[in-house]
């Protein structure tokens, strides 16, 4: 059975609802409903059970904690001043009657179990008052919710509600005494990232207080830095976890034509975006002009994160940006990412290095062979070196037909990838006689990735086309 398309729009948006106070109904005295108001019970809203009959244990649970319980069928006067009303009898009749009633009154209704009778959905919540994270699935995964709520769990400490609380006794204080913009996120990400949380996790809350008095008696002049971050070759969950955390800390990203917006979108939504991308024959930026913006913009005191495809440090021109900070004396770092000649080998399932077949990887682009005289490393290849040839596409049959000539052989295996890791990828197979077919595939519009060698032979074929398909003239041997 084919999977529908999928979509990236929220049916259900999700959002936090002020209940202290206000009243919550939850029709129903069965399983269904105690699940409701156990998770109910964490907010300070007013709880209103309203049920003929009630299982002995939720009665229990009632009676224990001084919620409002009426043993009658639901009418719009029980509803009428809620501000959210659960129909959890279940039964679906029942169910449907207590959604009528609500909407007739124009009050949000949750029918549990029933997401065709739902106007909202509650979410699975992870509770460190004042900060909740909610997980939803619009109703299509209740397991699901339940898994991801379990794995972020573990990763928030149980001080997080108590550092939050703390931050908000401090708010006005540093909105006084801490300028606002750089310094003042600044501050923040101290405070949330540095002592103040770490003395909070060891239950040292003198000690944490005296830690935030520190930060805003400091009040340091905020220096900027440019981070040069590999997004990797398109699929956003192979960045690495300290290009997400630096995302989320820059004031500015400043990103290659390619990234794709999804790996963008990893940053601070309040973070200035500026596309400086070079696709072939379309440099919305020259090189310098992007060295003298990543200078200016960390003199200004921003944090800067400069977000390039694949890995920097491969054909990513990342020596002549550093040269620059080193020039101007502004504080960098490289951060590694996932370079394309990997994604595409993990596309392929294809060993790079293969035991008694190759033991050498060569990196390099198209253009080395165009011109007169061959490149130290087509040594390599001819010798069993695996080759990894980026942007190669428009020059394929040159790459093909230079090689073949300096004595690698015709049949030597190749494998080719458009999108490599992206769920729009294209893959290839053939021999080196087969490469030219490339050359005359305009429909290949992202970034193409080759690689050639006899490690290749052992790649995974299974989701390959032949490239053999799209020749059109050979190449002499």
């Amino acid at each position: 059975m084919p999977f529908a398309s999928q979509s990236t729009k929220l049916n259900a948006f999700p959002f936090f609802l002020k209940v202290a106070g206000r009243c919550v109904v939850i029709a129903g005295g069965g399983d269904e409903a105690f699940a409701k108001a156990r998770l109910m019970v964490q907010s300070s809203a007013e709880l209103l059970i309203i049920a003929p009959h009630l299982e002995a244990i939720f009665g229990a649970w009632i009676a224990q904690n001084s919620v409002r319980h009426l043993a009658l069928q639901p009418t719009a006067d029980h509803l009428r001043d809620a501000v959210v009303v659960f129909a959890a009898t279940g039964e679906e009749e029942a169910d449907r009657a207590v959604v009528d009633l609500a909407r007739a009154l124009g009050v949000p209704v949750n029918a549990v179990d029933r997401p065709d009778l739902c106007d909202f959905f509650t979410p699975a919540l992870i509770n460190r008052a004042p900060v909740a994270v909610a997980i939803g699935t619009e109703g299509a995964g209740p397991v699901l919710a339940q898994i991801i709520r379990a794995k972020i769990d573990a990763l928030l400490p149980p001080s997080l509600g108590r550092l939050a609380t703390m931050a908000a006794s401090y708010r006005h204080r540093v909105e006084r005494v801490v300028p606002k913009g750089n310094a003042r996120r600044r501050f923040w990400s101290d405070f949330f990232e540095g002592k103040p949380a770490k003395l909070m996790e060891r239950n040292q809350v003198d000690a944490s207080h005296a830690a935030v008095d520190s930060l805003i008696s400091e009040r340091r002049e905020t220096a900027g830095h440019v981070a040069l971050v590999g997004a990797g070759p398109g699929a956003e969950d192979l960045l690495t976890l300290r290009a997400q955390r630096l995302l989320m800390q820059a004031d500015v990203i400043v990103h290659d034509a390619l990234v794709p917006e999804a790996v963008v979108a990893m940053g601070r939504r309040d973070a200035e975006r500026i596309a400086a991308g070079k696709r072939k024959g379309c440099h919305s930026k020259s090189q310098g002009e992007i060295n003298d913006l990543l200078v200016e913009l960390a003199k200004g005191g921003k944090r800067v994160v400069r977000l390039k495809c694949g890995d920097p440090l491969i054909f990513g021109r990342a020596g002549e940006e550093m040269q620059a900070m080193r020039d101007a004396g502004v504080s960098y770092e490289v951060v590694p990412g996932v370079t394309s000649a990997f994604a595409a080998a993990a596309d392929f399932e294809l060993p790079l290095t293969l035991r008694g077949v190759s033991s050498s990887i060569v990196f390099t682009t198209g253009h080395d062979l165009r011109g007169k005289v061959l490149p130290d490393w087509a040594k390599l290849a001819i010798s069993g070196a695996t080759v990894a040839v980026y942007m190669g596409r428009s020059i394929a049959a040159d790459v093909a037909e230079r090689l073949i000539a300096a004595g690698l052989a015709s049949d030597t295996a190749v494998a080719v990838v458009e999108n490599a890791s992206q769920s729009a990828r294209r893959m290839f197979h053939g021999t080196l006689a087969d490469l030219p077919s490339l050359q005359a595939r305009t429909d290949l519009t992202g970034p193409v990735m080759t690689i050639i060698g006899d490690a290749v032979a052992g790649a995974n074929f299974n989701k390959s086309t032949p490239l053999s398909a799209h020749i059109p003239a050979p190449v002499a041997a």
